[in-house]
Formats: C-alpha cells, structure tokens, sequence
C-alpha cells in the first residue's frame, strides 16, 4: 500500500547549498516509521495458524483478530493529522513509536483473546497516524529538488517492511509453542531504534513557522540548505500560510463537488477491495492449503515480500510515462484474470506450485499499478480547496474496506470456499475496470486546475 502526501510549496531560483547528508539521515530515521508501517500490519500472517488454535478462535473470530488493526488504522488517521497539528510532526512519531513498541510485546503475550483485540486495535491507531505523519514530515522538511526522491523512499522503507515481517515469521518459526508470541514481539525492537533515532532529527520547519516559532525553523532550515535557502523557504511557507482557506466538511457534499469527492472514495475502495491485502495477510495458510509444508510455506512469502519490492520500485518510474488512467486499467483487468486463475488451482486440486505463481503475480500486478497510482490519483483529482477533508474522508473509507476485506477472508473461505472466493475478487476487479473506464480522467501531465475543470464538466 502506498501512502499520500499533501504537496507542499516548492522554492525557485535558489541556489541552494543542500546538506543532502543530514537531509537522508533524517529520512532514512522517517522510514523506520514506513518500516514499521508495513511490518505491523503483516506480521499477522505467520501466526495465524498459532493464536487460532491458542485461543480457540472460529473464522469470524479469526478474521476479526486479522481485520481489526484496520479500524485502529482509521482512528489513527482521524486524530493524527490534528495531534500532529497540536503537538508537533515529532513528538506524534515519537508517540507512534513507544505505541508500536508496546502493543507489539501486548499483543505477543495477552493472555486472553479480549486483550489481544484491544493490543491490536492500538497497534492500528499508531500504523494509521504513521501512515498520515511520516510522509508529511519528510516532504516538508526535504528541499524540493530532493523531495521526490525522498518519499519514495519512504512508500519502498513500508515496502520493505512488509519483507522483513515476512523474513521475522520465518526466523522465528521454529522457536516452540510461543513462536507466534515472539513473532509480534519482534516489532518492539525497530520500535525502540525508530523512537532513540526520533532524538537526532529536528521538527518540521512548516510546523513551526504556523506556531510562530521563526527562529527555530529558520536555524533548521539554515541546517538543511544554508542561510539563502532558509530565508527564501521561510518566506515561500509563511506566504502559503496567508493564502490558505478554511475547509469545510460540508463542502464535500456540494452538487458540484460529490461527484469528483464520489470518485475518490471509488478508488480508495476498490483498492483494497481486489484482495490484495487477504494475500499478503493470509499467504502461508494459502500455500498450506495448496499442500506445502510450513516450513516451505512461510518461505514462499518472503518471495512475495521480493516481488512487492521490486515491482513497487519499478512503479515509481512507470507512473510518470505510462499514466495514472492506463495504470490503473491494465492493473484492474489484469488483477481481475490472475483472481480467476487463483481460483482454478483450488477447483481442480492442481499442484501447489500452481498457487505459488498465481499469488506472485497477483502482488506483482498489484505493486506495479493500483498500488502506488491510487495515491498519485487521490491527491490529484481533488480540489485544491477541499483537498484535506476530502482525502480525510477517502483514508477513512480505504481503512474500513481494509477491515471488512481482511475479516471476511476466512468466513468466505469457510462458506464459499476458496475459488468462488476469488471468482468474487474477480468480478470486483472488472466493475472497477469499467468504473475507470468511464468515470476516470487522465491526469498525466494536467495541472490540478485542468484536472479540476475537466471533473466539474462531467
């Protein structure tokens, strides 16, 4: 899953002296929060089979306890763009990170299935406020020729924390009756190094300035780029500060604004809808079904883990050439016939290599286009004056389809079965297909308010 940003202003004709050292190591600090990101929200799928037979659990309670970090991650997206307001981009993550800490080592060792919920649901509060935070710190406190480089660095660090996740699950496989214990403990340790690493990087210059504390800002600015840039920088911030307008919610919900606002919730369902996150959560037991040992398949996911990256990396650079429209339409239909394939091997009882190579290219398909562009598509379609509330209200819909995608996997597995399971992925693939197809505009190479004119005309 990819992650947005809210552009921030851009200073020309500067000649800037970047300090791009300091610039990547606080990046490179930022990502650890991308990291962990990632690893919280998949380090569920190796000890599925484990906490179920512990705690006795049924397919809906089985798919309550995968689902329900995703309404911890709504709430979390809901009250971190306003804490971070409040209290500032690096004491949120520093909260984020004691919080991923503690609910990984609760959720390893609750003793009851009560408390377990409740230490995942405040793991998916910290995974939804990183989620916001994180991207937003490191685009503003990166110099605009750095900029795009350094969020993507930040969407491949979740990439690669959903590898590590996977890589932690199988290293620890081994370790006994409380292996799937020490599996969520794991994550208490790039917590402990993301929140010591919090102590090196400064707050965000943007933030500060909208507190008034100029000087402040401009002596980290003056850090990041040398004394003309921070003047200019500090200049360019305060003056977007004075041109800014107050959103309401209400707006969203405008006979002129609902249907561009209606798009953008369209998307973000439905790129959580095709199932991609019921793979990544639930890919050992797949291969387990398909016949392979456990030991094999939790080495099968590390393999997905390889492709995530590798075909999210490869996206960055295809989103630009290709475009979002296009993207997006080969990725549907393609995702939609991989789904059906998925689901012959378990009709026909076909050997489990078959699975192994359908789920690859699933994820491959995935990363490679609905993944990244979904957020290149929310952050360009809106408005520039309903921006904010109106990608608020997308999150909230893509982490709420999230939890009822993740928490329905088993219950369809159990009552469908496997490949009508995948039949229905299929069929939402395809509605989606036809969706873009005829509600979608091209975005490539349009401004925001070419892009606005031609949705408003619809």
């Amino acid at each position: 899953m990819a992650v947005s940003i809210h552009a921030q202003p851009e200073v020309s004709g500067v000649d800037a002296a970047v300090n791009p050292r300091y610039v990547y190591l606080i990046s490179a600090i930022a990502a650890l929060g991308g990291v962990l990101f990632g690893f919280d929200l998949v380090i569920i799928s190796g000890t599925v089979p484990f906490f179920t037979r512990y705690f006795q659990l049924d397919e809906f309670e089985t798919g309550w306890a995968v689902g329900c970090i995703n309404l911890g991650a709504a709430m979390g997206a809901l009250m971190g763009g306003r804490l971070s307001d409040t209290l500032g981009r690096k004491k949120l993550l520093m909260g984020c990170a004691v919080l991923f800490a503690l609910t990984g080592a609760g959720t390893g060792w609750a003793g009851s299935f009560p408390l377990f919920i409740a230490f995942r649901m405040l793991s998916g509060v910290a995974v939804g406020a990183a989620a916001l935070v994180c991207p937003m710190y490191v685009a503003e406190i990166s110099p605009a020729p750095m900029r795009g480089r350094m969020v993507s660095f930040y969407q491949l660090s979740i990439v690669a924390g959903i590898l590590l996740a996977y890589l932690s699950n199988y290293l620890l496989l081994n370790t006994g009756l409380n292996n799937w214990r020490w599996m969520f403990s794991s994550q208490s340790g790039p917590s402990l190094l993301f929140f010591l690493g919090l102590f090196f990087v400064a707050e965000s210059p943007r933030w500060l300035i909208r507190k008034h504390r100029i000087d402040e800002a401009e002596a980290i600015l003056t850090r990041i780029g040398g004394p003309k840039y921070a003047t200019a920088e500090a200049s360019q911030i305060k003056a977007s500060f004075s041109q800014e307008t107050r959103e309401s919610v209400s707006d969203l919900f405008r006979k002129d604004l609902w249907p561009i606002v209606f798009i953008g919730i369209v998307v973000a369902v439905f790129s959580q809808a095709v199932g991609q996150n019921s793979l990544f959560s639930y890919a050992p037991e797949l291969f387990r079904q398909a016949g392979m040992a456990q030991d094999s398949a939790f080495l099968q996911s590390i393999i997905i883990g390889v492709i995530n990256f590798i075909f999210t990396f490869i996206a960055i650079g295809t989103i630009d050439k290709i475009g979002r429209k296009k993207l997006l339409q080969y990725g549907s239909i393609l995702l939609g016939l991989d789904a059906l394939a998925l689901s012959a091997p378990f009709y026909w009882h076909l050997p489990g290599a078959w699975v192994l190579v359908f789920v690859l290219a699933f994820i491959a398909i995935y990363s490679a286009t609905l993944g990244p562009v979904t957020w290149v598509c929310l952050s360009e379609i809106f408005p520039n004056h309903i921006r904010g509330n109106a990608l608020a209200l997308a999150t909230l819909a893509l982490w709420i389809t999230n939890f009822f995608t993740t928490a329905s996997f088993p219950v369809m597995k159990q009552y469908w079965g496997l490949p009508l399971t995948f039949g229905f992925h299929a069929v939402l693939c395809f509605a989606y297909f036809l969706f873009i197809w005829g509600r979608i505009p091209e975005t490539k190479g349009k401004s925001l308010e070419e892009i606005e004119k031609e949705l408003t005309q619809h």
